[in-house]
């Protein structure tokens, strides 16, 4: 057996410990009720699988997924009882109309912030509860609608008991399969870019609005799956499953469970679906008996039961090799890396960029000063897209900036680093530069980057547990992973250590010397002035100075604005 498949099943063997205790107590021990319990959490399963991908890994707090649930649920009753259709139209039905209702409600609200993305999925689901109730003439209205058929495929009927019981937690382990291969683990790096770092989404590479609305489709299809299985197995369907109850159920199970980990969907699904019936003896006080234990493992437990199966998550480690950098085409050094033309840009009243102009070529290390407020940090945000220019044009050897996203102008080769190092906590040193290597047309983990910015010892410790000069230094190799033609650095040297600052000058060095323009925004003249090989000066918004760096440094303009020199 492979060392990665051995490790793959010591990771994973409390699940498999758990999963066989499961089929013993539901074959040998569990009473018909028992089984329908468990046929019930097996089908909780699914649909928290597909709300973990919304609201865990995307980090967005959908209040729909009971709402898809219901969907399912509807489709399956609507077809099943009305038209005749068996499980075999009903079930791939119930996944496409949820999928799709996701995908014409997700592209608008999607973009809202999350209070508002919350109160809109909550609106949606008030909606299609109302419409349920109301269309009497489809759905029933408040009676809903009986006579759902079984589970029947072809001339195999899945009867109640151990027959449905194994169909529902067959069709679990393949909703666990297939929410396995979706959170790969250089996808389930992206989703913590998304959440933990969003300003630098875009230099990561990530399509957040894309990966966002995928997890919103998953997560739609699979309540629409649970909702199809809930109804062909209660053979009825009523107003109450598309309930705020049914959202409140399914949040508790994963935020009990976990809403990280695949584990956490099964731990929560089969805990809350029982936990009712062990207090249930405790006649009208279990209800806060249960409320009162739920609320105390939100609070010492915030990660849920899952946190407790150390190394259990179904996507493994990103396992990437090192190896050495492929050769880059060299730009035309007659041909400017960046050209910006009579950028402007204001602000209510405040005119944060006036008629700015200036190029960097190939292979040059052009530093830009300025008094704070100049503009210098606007300036690089109009270059990487993240704000827009009101007037002018800025365009690079590969792209015209103006019309190109922030993630478009990252994968066209300009890189670039923030005033605080923008690395994701959670993510390893390995892992951030993989996830920017993987987007924006890197070669994985490259020799040259890791040894050029003197990290290889470090690969595998966590961001958050590193000082500040070793965050800038990942945080350049990360700009660095992509191979890019420009690379920005906004403050590079700020916190830094004097030493720490030769090692920054010395990593900027090597790969201008390779090609590659880098635009250092700075304060430490000390750093820049041995640096860069061009100066430029911004003032009010102003382009003042552009020039050597002696000169820049000698100008009466420059003297006065930055320095506070006048000259007699």
């Amino acid at each position: 057996m492979s060392p990665d498949r051995t490790e793959l099943i010591q990771r994973q063997s409390p699940l498999l410990a758990g999963g066989g205790a499961l089929v013993v107590y539901a074959m040998f021990i569990a009473s018909s009720y028992d089984q329908r319990l468990l046929t019930i959490s097996g089908i909780y399963v699914i649909m928290v699988l597909g709300y973990q991908f919304i609201f865990g890994h995307a980090g967005a707090l959908s209040l729909a997924q009971g709402a898809f649930f219901g969907v399912g649920a509807y489709v399956t009753g609507i077809l099943g009882s009305q038209l005749g259709a068996g499980f075999l139209a009903t079930f791939p039905a119930s996944i496409a109309i949820a999928a799709g209702l996701a995908l014409i409600v997700g592209i608008p609200v999607l973009r809202l912030a999350s209070h508002y993305f919350a109160l809109a999925t909550l609106a949606l689901s008030q909606l299609l509860l109302l419409l349920a109730i109301n269309w009497e003439p489809v759905t029933g209205g408040a009676n809903g609608l009986p006579g759902v058929p079984p589970i029947q495929i072809g001339d195999l009927r899945i009867d109640r008991g151990v027959p449905q019981l194994a169909f529902v937690w067959g069709l679990a382990g393949v909703a666990i399969l297939i929410a396995s291969r979706q959170l790969r683990p250089i996808r389930v790096a992206m989703f913590t870019v998304m959440r933990e770092s969003p300003l630098a989404v875009p230099a990561f590479g990530i399509d957040a609005g894309l990966l966002r609305l995928r997890a919103f489709l998953l997560s739609a299809a699979f309540g629409g799956a649970a909702g199809a299985l809930f109804v062909h197995t209660n053979r009825v369907v009523s107003p109450e499953t598309l309930g705020f109850g049914t959202m409140v159920t399914c949040l508790t199970m994963t935020v009990v469970g976990g809403r990280f980990r695949i584990s956490g969907a099964i731990i929560g699904a089969l805990l809350l679906t029982h936990l009712p019936e062990w207090f249930r003896g405790f006649d009208e006080y279990y209800l806060v008996m249960v409320g009162v234990l739920l609320l105390a493992m939100v609070i010492f437990v915030p990660d849920g039961l899952a946190s407790f199966l150390k190394d259990s998550s179904w996507a493994g480690q990103i396992r990437t090799r090192a190896r050495p950098a492929e050769p880059t085409d060299v730009l035309d050094a007659a041909k400017p890396t960046l050209n910006i033309t009579n950028v402007s840009k204001r602000y209510g009243g405040i005119q944060a960029l006036d008629r700015v102009g200036m190029s960097i070529e190939t292979g040059e290390i052009v530093g830009l000063i300025g008094p704070n407020g100049a503009g210098k940090t606007t300036l690089a945000n109009i270059i990487t897209g993240i704000d827009r220019a009101d007037s002018g044009s800025s365009k690079s050897a590969h792209i015209d900036l103006a019309a190109a996203t922030p993630t478009a102008i990252a994968r066209n080769g300009i890189a670039r680093t923030f005033q605080t190092p923008q690395l994701p906590n959670e993510l390893t040193v390995r892992t951030a530069i993989e996830v920017a290597a993987a987007n924006n047309g890197g070669h994985c983990l490259t020799d040259t980057v890791i040894t050029s910015c003197q990290l290889i010892n470090i690969l595998d410790a966590p961001c958050g547990t590193l000082p500040h000069g070793v965050r800038r230094r990942v945080e350049i190799a990360r700009a660095l992973a992509g191979q890019p033609h420009l690379l920005i650095l906004d403050e590079p040297a700020a916190g830094l250590a004097p030493d720490e600052q030769t090692v920054v000058a010395e990593i900027l060095r090597a790969h201008a010397a390779k090609g590659l323009a880098i635009l250092v925004i700075d304060h430490n003249i000390d750093f820049l002035q041995p640096l860069a090989t061009r100066l430029a000066c911004l003032d009010s918004g102003r382009l003042i100075a552009d020039g050597s760096v002696a000169d820049v440094l000698a100008d009466d303009a420059v003297l006065t604005a930055y320095f506070g020199i006048l000259r007699q």
